[in-house]
């Protein structure tokens, strides 16, 4: 059940420490899935290591530091001459927001990246975060513009306009 009142509001250095947390504990999953990939493909298996193998590498980096520096960017806090905190930055663990979604891909990459090492065809489900974001777009833009009703028909007539109308049509019979 859910609680009763309003709900608690986090004050700026509870939103900055939050924020240090989320982004260390997304730094060592990002170090740990490469780890994993690094040993398993680039030491293990290296003889059998194709361009494939380099490219997709490459490709799960790119999307780790474009999200995580996205995520750092929204959590930059803002500190006064003498040291004190103005401003925590964007909460990055808030439901339904930005940060969430890049979390996401940041999870799903990792996800892929070490499942990858069992075999090549895991990448395959990193086409989910495309399949995310059309289904985010289609549900919170195009889904309500195209289901939105046409403009109704002109305004209804006025009384007086109703009444001579009326008045017209019995002076016809």
């Amino acid at each position: 059940m859910a609680p009763k009142g309003k709900v608690g509001t986090k004050g700026k250095k509870q939103i900055y420490e939050e924020n240090e947390v989320t982004l260390k504990f997304y730094t060592r999953v990002i170090l740990g899935a490469n780890a994993i990939y690094a040993a398993v493909n680039l030491l293990v298996f290296y003889g059998s290591s194709t361009f494939w193998t380099w490219l997709l590498l490459a490709f799960a980096l790119a999307v780790y530091v474009g999200s995580y520096r996205s995520m750092a960017a929204m959590a930059k806090p803002a500190f006064s001459e003498d040291g004190s905190l103005l401003d925590g930055g964007i909460d990055l663990n808030m439901e339904q927001g930005m940060a969430e979604h890049l979390k996401d891909v940041i999870l799903l990459t990792a996800i892929v990246q070490v499942l990858s090492t069992i075999s090549s065809y895991f990448w395959y489900l990193w086409l989910l975060a495309p399949a995310r974001a059309l289904h985010l777009l289609w549900v919170n833009f195009l889904g309500p513009w195209f289901m939105a009703e046409s403009p109704s028909a002109p305004e209804e007539v006025n009384e007086k306009k109703q009444r001579r109308q009326e008045r017209r049509q019995m002076k016809r019979f």
